[in-house]
């Protein structure tokens, strides 16, 4: 005998799965600023030192050597502060982006590419796989020489539609997992 109408159930589910999610999400932008926050600092500390460049390679290794005895590896002062010199107004920041997202654009010399992955990776929903799968293959590139973009963000989207960003891949990120000593 079923007590449990299901409808009923899947609204019970429906409420607790979109809590989860929220968390996840919560979790993951709250580290994301952290970051950011700490480059800004890194940043603001170089500035004030006396020789710049001597100071700014001691200030990281000094940093990354006590963040890691605290922390963990995978704790990098030098990705936070590259990350704060790439993206210097936090208006421009997506909370729908892991810390790996930021990390694979991070390598992307050319700011106009680094824009364009940032925004398809927003706009379709890319998983950090699905993001580093469209870099490898030279996605952007190929989509601004081809005559047929069409062909090209066909076979994009193909490529990734098994890959979407989940809640689950947020909080199981690497850097999360680790700076929250989630494992």
């Amino acid at each position: 005998m079923m007590l449990v109408k299901n409808n009923f159930y899947d609204d019970v589910k429906d409420i607790l799965q979109k809590a989860r999610d929220s968390a996840y999400r919560q979790v993951n932008f709250t580290m994301v600023e952290a970051y950011w926050n700490i480059g800004k600092q890194i940043v603001e500390e170089e500035q004030s030192g006396k020789n710049r460049a001597e100071y700014g390679k001691y200030l990281i290794k000094e940093l990354s050597s006590k963040l890691t005895s605290d922390f963990g590896k995978g704790v990098s002062p030098r990705n936070m502060r590259q990350f704060y010199m790439t993206f210097q107004k936090w208006q421009t920041v997506s909370a729908k982006l892991t810390w790996s997202h930021y990390i694979l654009l991070l390598r992307l010399k050319k700011q106009e590419t680094r824009e364009y992955y940032l925004t398809e990776a927003i706009e379709s929903n890319w998983s950090v796989k699905a993001l580093e799968r469209q870099i490898g293959s030279h996605y952007y590139e190929r989509i601004v020489s081809s005559r047929d973009k069409c062909l090209v963000k066909d076979e994009a989207e193909q490529n990734t539609k098994s890959m979407p960003l989940t809640p689950k891949d947020i909080i199981k990120d690497p850097y999360n997992s680790q700076i929250l000593q989630y494992r």
